[in-house]
């Protein structure tokens, strides 16, 4: 069988040795040097052009149905929760938890959930809205494990490493959430990212309204192509009297967006974090779709109070 074996950075170390292993059992392998960004990123392109058998795509878990053979090998970590009990001091205000972790740590929820019941916490764990897999389980782009329980908890808590993914449900929630990082021995609550990341919404829309030529970003990627979307978006930015074209790519260089200098602002249809994670890569302001509605309400709210004055 020709496979083509696909490894996120932090596990690409482990490539060559997952590559000899099947070579042994008769296999003809071949390893993607491209980076992932998860299971909504397969190497299918890669794979279709070797003329693989199959996919093996490992560190996530399966993302939606896709027509090709493909495998999912999930990597699960036992972190120490001795870090557990150092948390109850923040959360001893706190009657009702609700707990979220990534696919890595699933495993251990019934654990983490037993230890804080047993410190006499009511604990929730959520379903997540579609993407992620896993009750409990949050992705960058799926926070509903978190989101659909918010309002039946008094706070929220992330098990696991990174910012990445708790930042993700912290914008979608209101209660406080504390996030405890296992790996480097860190707890802390990180509610104030909410204030920060909605400024910075606010200035990009406002920094916006003088837009006249909007540029759509659509990813190819497996996971992340929202056509329908983006021509639905091009066409509201156009019945404003406004200008946007669709602008195609698997993974986007900021460098050559920058170069596109017609454009006054960019509108993202792909992985809704572009969106909220790389706005600082370039200068011009980078939409979501939820934030270019407002610059269009906002504009007909301008053009409707001069025309009264005028």
């Amino acid at each position: 069988m020709r496979i083509l074996l696909q490894f996120p950075e932090g596990l690409k170390q482990y490539a060559m040795d997952y590559a000899k292993a099947l070579e042994e059992k008769g296999n003809e392998v071949f390893i993607s040097a491209s980076p992932t960004f998860g299971a909504c990123d397969l190497a299918l392109d890669e794979a279709k052009n070797i003329k693989a058998d199959k996919l093996i795509h490992f560190g996530h878990a399966e993302f939606h149905n896709v027509d090709f053979n493909v495998e999912y090998v999930e990597f699960t970590i036992d972190a120490n929760l001795s870090i557990l009990k150092n948390s109850l001091e923040q959360l001893k205000k706190f009657k009702t938890i609700g707990i979220v972790t990534t696919v890595q740590h699933v495993h251990q929820l019934d654990d983490i959930k037993r230890f804080y019941e047993e410190n006499g916490k009511t604990v929730v764990i959520g379903k997540p809205y579609g993407f992620a897999k896993k009750n409990g389980q949050i992705l960058g782009c799926d926070i509903g494990s978190a989101a659909s329980i918010d309002n039946i908890v008094d706070c929220h808590v992330y098990f696991g490493g990174g910012m990445f993914h708790p930042l993700g449900a912290l914008l979608s929630t209101k209660k406080p959430f504390l996030v405890v990082e296992p790996f480097v021995n860190k707890i802390e609550f990180i509610d104030s990212y909410r204030e920060t990341y909605t400024k910075r919404s606010k200035g990009k829309v406002l920094s916006s309204l003088n837009a006249k030529n909007f540029g759509v970003l659509l990813s190819t990627k497996n996971g992340q192509h929202n056509g329908n979307l983006a021509k639905i978006l091009k066409k509201k930015i156009e019945r404003n009297g406004l200008n946007a074209e669709i602008l195609v790519a698997n993974t986007f260089d900021f460098t050559s967006l920058e170069n596109m200098r017609e454009f006054d602002a960019f509108v993202n249809t792909a992985c809704p974090r572009i969106s909220i994670d790389d706005t600082d890569r370039i200068s011009k302001p980078l939409l979501s779709a939820n934030e270019l509605m407002e610059v269009l309400r906002m504009k007909n709210e301008i053009s409707e109070i001069r025309a009264k004055s005028a």
